[in-house]
């Protein structure tokens, strides 16, 4: 890959803003996009990477790459990668790459499967509990830029 000025800024921002992640990348450089796939969650390769939102993205082709840069809000996790559990309580947790459910055709991550399990177990007699999530999020994502929230 060449570094060019464009290239070396995009890596300078993601790493300059981890956003809870310690290396800088998003989903720990699991490909967003492979979520979707029938083969599921794959590492990302470094030489599909992209900035966005101040992280590293990493991609396992440059197919991949390439659909999440035309619509990475198809492809990112919601609520900011964080339990979507924590979010209805109030509290951003965080959440791990590997622990996941698409729901509403959307990604959404969790601390532990036992948390998503009863997630989804509650959407039988809740269905709106992926909407009110989405509501809360706005207040709560405040907090990770140290806004009062």
């Amino acid at each position: 890959m060449w570094l060019t000025r464009r290239n070396v800024l995009a890596v300078a921002l993601a790493a300059a803003r981890p956003a809870g992640a310690a290396d800088g990348l998003a989903l720990r450089g699991f490909d967003a996009v492979s979520y979707f796939l029938p083969e599921g969650p794959q590492a990302g390769s470094p030489a599909h990477e992209l900035a966005w939102r101040g992280r590293g993205w990493r991609f396992a082709s440059a197919a991949n790459r390439a659909a999440f840069a035309r619509d990475p809000e198809v492809y990112a996790p919601r609520l900011g990668g964080h339990d979507p559990v924590g979010v209805l309580e109030g509290r951003l947790v965080d959440a791990d790459p590997l622990v996941f459910a698409r729901l509403e055709g959307r990604l959404y991550l969790f601390r532990d499967s036992d948390r998503r399990d009863r997630l989804i177990e509650r959407l039988a007699g809740e269905p709106d509990l992926i909407a009110r999530a989405e509501r809360l999020w706005p207040t709560l994502d405040r907090l990770q830029d140290g806004e009062p929230g």
